[in-house]
């Protein structure tokens, strides 16, 4: 048999899994492969390309609802979105050019298998909010459907979400329907200036929890402000930054609202639409990082915590940071070869828990080191036991969450 696979229908899929189930034979599972950078490397001989599954089959502005297959690229999507005045709202971020790849090559079904989000999650939700429904093949080779007002199947699994996130794990989706957003008439950035990672966290909190319907909240300390400096935005020490979207007079009004919360005594800039969205683009898609040779980690915590968390590493080991989700995101970059695992999730527990994702790292050390967060034993055994349901033989992505499996 073939060493790629690159099916062009749902029973195409299913009859490569059948073939795989039957030869004990492990696939790796892509769309554009921008992604295959993350997570440990797939121990499978065999590739399975979805990336001739692509297009829109369904778009319905009126209903806010869209329906296309894994390998459509999102930026194909975003566009004929856009021209209808929508938008995902969860705003996928771009991993590409961190991985060394170029920008916009990412498909829907990488999205849905990373339940990716960007800047706006924390008003939004990530990927896996916005799945309406779900087309795909499981690790048994059977196809199944879960979608629109189908909530969950006889397994009791809500199958979309169950799916979002797994990484190729458990099945192959060949077709995922979305809800989508209106879009933004307008937006516009507010800027502080000159304040530390606390300081920061502070304004963020208070800026979230105002009447203001921030839609999200970043903080660059001075060299991540340095580094998209460099890259043309117009940055000049660290930065605070609140996210106002809508019509141009609530964006106004909501901006002024801020200066009175947080401005007082405070150089205060407005960043207007374009460079707005430009700018959210770069802390979304980490380009303080790229070109580096840095390890990259993204590391979730209560926003509370961020700033502490960094500055306990950072009295460990050299490191640059940057937050985002109102300081509940921390994009942290690592020189050298050691990525500090033991110490990171030391830490990230310290500070009251949450999760650290090796990002970027060499194939071998992604291979020596847990590269997701471990799961406590009563999740691991969840995540055993949906294994068991959708793919009983291991042949989807093997070793790429964890070893063996």
């Amino acid at each position: 048999m073939p060493d790629t696979f690159k099916p062009r229908t749902d029973e195409e899929a299913r009859d490569v899994v059948r073939w795989a189930m039957a030869e004990h034979e492990p696939l790796e599972i892509v769309g554009q492969a921008s992604k295959r950078a993350i997570g440990r490397p797939v121990q499978a001989g065999h590739l399975l390309d979805m990336s001739g599954l692509a297009g829109i089959e369904l778009y319905e502005p009126e209903e806010l609802v869209l329906t296309a297959l894994p390998g459509t690229p999102i930026a194909e999507i975003e566009a004929a979105l856009a021209a209808r005045n929508q938008e995902l709202a969860f705003d996928p971020l771009d991993y590409g050019p961190l991985l060394g790849n170029p920008a916009g090559q990412g498909t829907l079904g990488g999205v849905i298998a990373a339940n990716l989000a960007g800047s706006k999650r924390l008003k939004h939700g990530a990927a896996r909010d916005h799945v309406l429904g779900m087309d795909a093949v499981s690790g048994r080779g059977e196809i199944f459907h879960s979608g629109g007002r189908v909530v969950k199947n006889v397994t009791g699994y809500d199958l979309p979400r169950a799916l979002t996130g797994s990484w190729g794990t458990l099945a192959v989706a060949t077709r995922i329907t979305l809800k989508v957003l209106p879009r933004a008439q307008t937006e516009a950035t507010f800027l502080l200036s000159g304040l530390g990672d606390d300081e920061a966290a502070t304004a963020m909190t208070a800026a979230m929890g105002s009447s203001a319907e921030v839609s999200a909240a970043a903080h660059l300390p001075a060299a991540a402000a340095q580094d998209l400096a460099a890259r043309g935005h117009a940055l000049s020490g660290p930065a605070t930054l609140l996210r106002l979207e809508g019509f141009g007079p609530s964006v106004d009004y909501r901006f002024e609202r801020l200066r009175a919360l947080l401005g007082a005594g405070r150089p205060v800039v407005r960043v207007e639409a374009d460079a707005s969205r430009a700018l959210w683009r770069a802390v979304r898609d980490a380009d303080a990082f790229v070109g580096t040779d840095d390890l990259v980690w993204r590391l979730s915590v209560a926003p509370t915590a961020g700033a502490a968390l960094v500055a306990q590493l950072a009295g460990r080991f050299a490191c640059k940071a940057f937050y985002d989700w109102s300081g509940g995101l921390v994009w942290l970059a690592v020189p050298g070869t050691d990525a500090h695992a033991e110490a990171i999730r030391a830490a990230i527990a310290a500070c009251g828990g949450g999760h650290a994702t090796l990002v970027r790292a060499p194939a071998p050390l992604r291979s020596s080191i847990p590269v997701f967060q471990p799961q406590p034993a009563p999740l691991a055994a969840l995540a055993a036991r949906l294994k068991e349901q959708f793919d009983p033989h291991g042949i989807l992505n093997p070793g790429r969450m964890t070893a063996g499996h």
